[in-house]
């Protein structure tokens, strides 16, 4: 079964060492913030309401503009943060405990050079650790001083590393340190499983993801940003794929169908192992198809008995998040429902905002339509509902 994620994004900071009156996190890389730019690399790995900002409210006008302007709407509200980094961090985890995320990632706003490649390099090796970071080896020379900056040391640096972010872990295991050590104050997460003896593996991390310190900072920043801009146009960052889904169910006696995840009264339901939304289950099926991934019966097998009467928006939430895990984005879908009856029309505003609510995009990238075979065929005796989708989804380019 596929791993829940959740990710702590902390940007409580006021940035003094920025030196400007905008805290660095909302100042603006090419088009969007530094938290922008996070929380879209973030979203692309998970759903977005699994994505925790941690903010200061006096900052709650920036942070508005910051969410405007990315077009991602169905965050969690943003906490509190704490006095330290480490209370910030753990308000965070509080916020998404009533989630139950598998395992979460937590990332600096101050960071958003942060890459796919290197949220990817973490989640694997949380396959197998209980926590694991982004690192680059130390290539300076490091040097041991006095505190008035007389050398006592050549530090022998094949062993060090710089750490960054996002570090990945285990969220109970996290959740757990953080409350054990609270009150106490670590330079990093990973210094909390240190502390209890668990092991932290190190990834590769990028120079791209260095953190934003000091005004210069923005600058090389901004030469990634031109550069990316400049040597990848949109249309090779992107490719787009679609994908079809059919599916037949018949009806029995009940007195309502569940249809695109929205009830609908009727003399009949629909039969299934699950809720049996047609509607829902030709949709997931595109999706699958869209990127490769098979049907819905390999993921959610009609053998396996957990899956008996549930509904179907998890089918199509698990399809959506394999997208996402991609680096990709689901452009539209189309869903047409083929039946005598119910009527559909009434349901379909309905219809397209519950999809859309479930796949988290916006509604007008969602229609839902009906029509008949003109009394033909097994629908047109109604004895079932015929259904079929299209949808295109933007995948990356490797």
């Amino acid at each position: 079964m596929t791993k829940k994620i959740g990710v702590v994004i902390v940007a409580a900071g006021s940035g003094s060492r920025f030196g400007d009156p905008i805290p660095k996190q909302y100042h603006t890389l090419g088009s969007k913030t530094l938290l922008g730019h996070c929380i879209e690399c973030f979203a692309r790995h998970t759903s977005p309401h699994l994505v925790q900002v941690v903010y200061n409210p006096d900052h709650q006008a920036w942070y508005n503009n910051a969410i405007t302007e990315i077009g991602i709407h169905s965050l969690p509200a943003p906490v509190c943060g704490g006095v330290t980094r480490q209370q910030s961090v753990l308000n965070g985890l509080r916020a998404l405990e009533a989630q139950q995320p598998d395992i979460v990632l937590i990332h600096d706003a101050a960071r958003p050079g942060i890459s796919d490649e290197v949220i990817a390099h973490v989640l694997g090796a949380l396959e197998s650790h209980s926590g694991a970071i982004p690192t680059l080896p130390v290539t300076d020379t490091i040097k041991q001083t006095t505190d008035a900056g007389i050398i006592t040391k050549t530090v022998p640096r094949e062993t060090l590393q710089r750490a960054q972010t996002p570090q990945g872990f285990v969220f109970k295991t996290i959740l757990k340190a953080h409350l054990k050590y609270e009150g106490q104050e670590f330079t990093d997460d990973a210094a909390l499983l240190e502390a209890m003896g668990i092991d932290v593996i190190c990834v590769e991390g990028t120079t791209s993801n260095d953190k934003i310190t000091r005004r210069d900072d923005i600058g090389r920043a901004q030469d990634w940003v031109n550069c990316t801009n400049k040597d990848v146009s949109p249309m090779q960052q992107e490719e787009y794929r679609a994908g079809t889904g059919f599916d037949v169910h018949r009806f029995a006696p009940g007195d309502h169908c569940i249809l695109c995840g929205v009830k609908v009264p009727h003399s009949a339901r629909l039969e299934g192992h699950s809720d049996a939304d047609v509607g829902l289950h030709t949709l997931t099926d595109a999706i699958l198809g869209a990127i490769g991934a098979g049907d819905i019966g390999q993921h959610f097998p009609p053998s396996d008995m957990q899956w008996k009467g549930a509904a179907s928006d998890i089918f199509l939430k698990h399809a959506a998040d394999l997208v996402r895990k991609r680096g990709g984005r689901i452009v539209n879908a189309d869903v047409t429902l083929i039946c005598e009856r119910p009527k559909i029309g009434p349901h379909t505003q309905a219809m397209r905002e519950k999809v859309a609510e479930i796949l988290e995009i916006e509604v007008d990238r969602v229609n839902v339509k009906a029509t008949t075979t003109e009394r033909l065929g097994f629908t047109g005796r109604e004895e079932g509902i015929a259904a079929q989708a299209a949808v295109s989804v933007a995948l990356p380019i490797s």
